[in-house]
C-alpha cells in the first residue's frame, strides 16, 4: 500500500474541507437548514425526487403502473435539487427525516387515525415506497409464497448491498478527492461477488423472481443495470462487467421496456436534454415538457 497510515483521533471533529465533491451537502446531523414548503400537484401521489438510481426505482414503478392501466397511479414528479440542498428544506424533512430522495406522499390514503383529518400518508425510503405502491395497486408482486418470498428477498438483497456498490466502490472509486488502493480494491471485490451473485441466479431465470417481472427487478435494475451499461462510475471496463452474460441480458430486455424508458427521463437534469424531463405532472410531459423543448436556442 504506497498512501500513508491514518491514525484516527481520540476524538472525531467534522471537517468540511474534507468532504469532497459532497462536502455542501455532507454533514453528521440530522434536521432542516431552512424553511421550505414543498410543492403539491393534482394527483393524488406526489413524489420528490431525482434521477438517480433510488429515485429512478420509483418512477419506473409508477409508469409501469400507468402502462397496465391504472389510472389512479397517476403522479406529479418534483425535482429535488440534492446538491442544493433541496432536502434539508423543512418541508422534505416532515415527509423524510432522514432528507434523502425519494420520498413520497399518498393523499388518497385512508388514514382514519390521522388526529389532524388530513390524507396525506408520507414514505421514505425506496424499498419502502416500492413494497407499498405494489401491494396498494396489486402489482409486480407476486401472490404465490414462493415466489413472493423471493421478490422480497431479492428486494431487500438490493437495500442491503447498494451501499457497497454506491457509497463504497462508487465513491472510492469514481467520487473520493484522492484514490486509494486499499478501499478500492476492498469495495471491488465485493461489487464483483454482487455481479457473479445475479449472473448465476439469471443463469436460471429470465428476471429475479423466474418468468415474472416484479419490484425486485425494478429495485435491481437502476443501480446494477446502469453500472452493466457504464452509466455510473465509468467502471464497466475496469470492472470487466462484458463477462456477466445473463446479467447482460437482463439488463439489456429490461432497458427495452417502454416505463423503463420513461421512469429514467423524470427528475433527470443531466445528459441529453431530450431525455431529461425535470418534472413530470402528465403523461403528455414527455411529448411537450423535455428540455430540448423548453431551452430556448441562443
Amino acid at each position: 500500500m504506497s498512501e500513508s497510515t491514518y491514525v484516527p483521533p481520540k476524538i472525531w471533529q467534522w471537517k468540511t474541507e474534507t468532504g469532497g465533491q459532497f462536502a455542501s451537502i455532507n454533514r453528521p446531523i440530522a434536521g432542516a437548514t431552512h424553511q421550505a414548503e414543498l410543492p403539491v400537484g393534482k394527483h393524488p401521489l406526489q413524489l420528490y425526487s431525482l434521477a438517480t438510481p433510488n429515485g429512478v426505482k420509483i418512477t419506473i414503478l409508477l409508469e409501469e403502473l400507468l402502462a397496465l392501466g391504472i389510472k389512479e397511479a397517476e403522479y406529479d414528479a418534483h425535482l429535488i435539487e440534492i446538491m442544493e440542498g433541496d432536502q434539508f428544506g423543512s418541508g422534505f424533512v416532515e415527509v423524510n427525516p432522514n432528507s434523502k430522495i425519494p420520498a413520497l406522499v399518498d393523499t388518497s390514503a385512508d388514514i382514519s387515525s390521522d388526529k389532524r383529518g388530513e390524507n396525506k400518508l408520507p414514505i421514505f425510503e425506496s424499498g419502502a415506497i416500492l413494497l407499498y405502491l405494489a401491494e396498494k395497486f396489486d402489482a409486480f408482486l407476486p401472490k404465490e409464497p414462493l415466489l413472493k418470498s423471493q421478490c422480497m428477498s431479492w428486494l431487500f438483497w438490493q437495500v442491503g448491498s447498494g451501499p457497497y456498490l454506491g457509497g463504497g466502490f462508487g465513491h472510492f472509486y469514481a467520487y473520493a478527492p484522492e484514490k486509494f488502493e486499499y478501499p478500492i480494491e476492498r469495495f471491488t471485490m465485493e461489487v464483483k461477488r454482487q455481479l457473479d451473485v445475479l449472473d448465476r441466479h439469471l443463469a436460471n431465470n429470465k428476471y429475479m423472481c423466474g418468468d415474472q417481472y416484479t419490484i425486485a427487478d425494478i429495485a435491481i435494475w437502476p443501480w446494477y443495470g446502469a453500472l452493466m451499461q457504464n452509466k455510473v462510475y465509468e467502471a464497466a471496463e475496469f470492472l470487466q462487467t462484458q463477462e456477466y452474460k445473463h446479467l447482460t441480458r437482463w439488463t439489456e430486455e429490461i432497458s427495452q421496456r417502454t416505463a423503463v424508458k420513461r421512469g429514467i427521463m423524470v427528475n433527470r437534469t443531466w445528459g441529453e436534454l431530450d431525455e431529461q424531463l425535470h418534472e413530470r405532472h402528465d403523461a403528455s410531459d414527455f411529448e411537450l415538457k423535455t428540455q430540448d423543448k423548453l431551452v430556448i436556442p441562443e
